[in-house]
């Protein structure tokens, strides 16, 4: 699968990507860091849709296979700047879900136009306010540089600079969904070398964390054929039955739905076949109803869609939601943590996954049950 080199690139990607700061609506910089990459690479091409989502195609890929378009959001909850109130004073909408415990003391990081932060602490939150909640936010010191529509995002101490690498996780400011997004171009630039994948690509979808914007507007729009079977990629809250470091999760639905079964089940019959060729991989098969999922709304409008998943710490940066819904901790902001190896092995799945739909001849259930009563019918007589 991939080399030491190559999962030394992904691991570079990894940390370059999440580090960079993002919100719903307001992904140009992770846009620019792409195109940077696909700019790199003589084979790909990379196109916008009319919503701003992002196409990533291999050249000559028309025809031939039904396509397969890996999906990653490139947003994570985060605020935007809407006004400022005075000289150290700044109203800021929050864009994504996070409970209110959370917001009120904490500090945070007002990026300008250079990315420079500007540290800030939250005085007042208005939860009721729409479109999304707002809060109101003291500069440490007065910035001339800040302006309407700037991104701000939770601060951690600089001593606890991110990203890093601690025991063999990943701590960021933003796995969700940025770590995916590493996941599906290290899995792509693997797969970009193989004849037998050239109908693989990426769908880079905006503003999933105010209600899947982004993957709906593709949706209605067609952005992607009909035809397409999509692999959505995303960070999911881990809980004791799906641990980090268990493996990457397929997926087989969220809180709202389950996925596409003939694609989640050809994928999950894939696994099988090569974890018993390969027993050190490790991977899991989850419901994972601790969030949703963009492979609900792809399935609603008609795609064949399913998710592969990382199980994650601190799901939108709270620590111990739990005890923080219980009323028995505080509420802390911490950084999203997965497993190193979970982020390897999710490269691995995409590759296998992607490369065996067509060639592996997986049964389809009703022929298993089919023979089951064949071999075993005899009992009911």
């Amino acid at each position: 699968m991939a080399t030491s080199k190559q999962r030394q690139e992904h691991l570079k990607w990894l940390k370059e990507i999440t580090a960079i700061p993002t919100a719903a609506g307001k992904e140009d910089r992770v846009e620019a860091w792409i195109r940077d990459w696909v700019k790199a690479r003589s084979n790909l091409t990379l196109r916008r849709d009319r919503h701003r989502n992002l196409l990533i195609m291999q050249k000559g890929s028309k025809g031939g296979k039904r396509p397969i378009f890996i999906t990653a959001h490139m947003d994570h909850p985060a605020f935007v700047l809407r006004r400022k109130l005075g000289d150290r004073e700044l109203e800021l909408e929050f864009r994504g879900g996070v409970f209110d415990p959370y917001f009120v003391g904490t500090k945070i990081n007002v990026y300008d136009n250079n990315v420079v932060a500007h540290r800030a602490t939250i005085t007042q939150l208005k939860p009721k306010a729409k479109p999304f909640k707002r809060v109101i936010a003291r500069l440490a010191k007065k910035i001339d540089s800040i302006q309407i529509g700037d991104i701000a995002r939770w601060a951690f101490p600089e001593h606890k600079k991110l990203p890093k690498i601690v025991k063999g996780k990943f701590l960021a400011h933003c796995c969700d969904d940025l770590a995916a997004l590493a996941a599906g171009l290290g899995a792509l630039d693997i797969l970009r070398r193989k004849k037998n994948a050239k109908h693989v690509g990426l769908l880079l979808t905006r503003a999933e964390e105010v209600g899947f914007i982004g993957c709906i507007a593709a949706c209605q729009s067609e952005s992607v054929s009909r035809k397409a079977r999509l692999i959505c990629l995303e960070n999911s809250r881990s809980f004791a039955d799906s641990p980090v470091g268990g493996g990457p999760i397929v997926r087989v639905g969220d809180r709202m739905s389950v996925f596409s079964p003939t694609l989640t089940n050809d994928i999950s019959r894939i696994m099988l076949d090569y974890a018993k060729r390969h027993p050190d991989f490790k991977w899991q098969r989850k419901l994972m109803s601790g969030g949703a999922c963009e492979a609900t709304a792809f399935s609603e409008y008609g795609y064949e869609a399913t998710c592969i998943c990382f199980p994650l710490e601190n799901y939108h940066n709270m620590a111990d939601i739990d005890g923080v819904q219980a009323g028995k901790r505080p509420a802390k902001i911490a950084p999203e943590i997965i497993s190193v190896d979970d982020y390897h092995g999710m490269i691995e799945l995409l590759v296998i996954c992607t490369t065996r739909l067509d060639a592996m001849p997986v049964k389809p259930v009703r022929d298993l049950l089919d023979e089951l009563i064949e071999k075993n019918g005899h009992v009911l007589t």
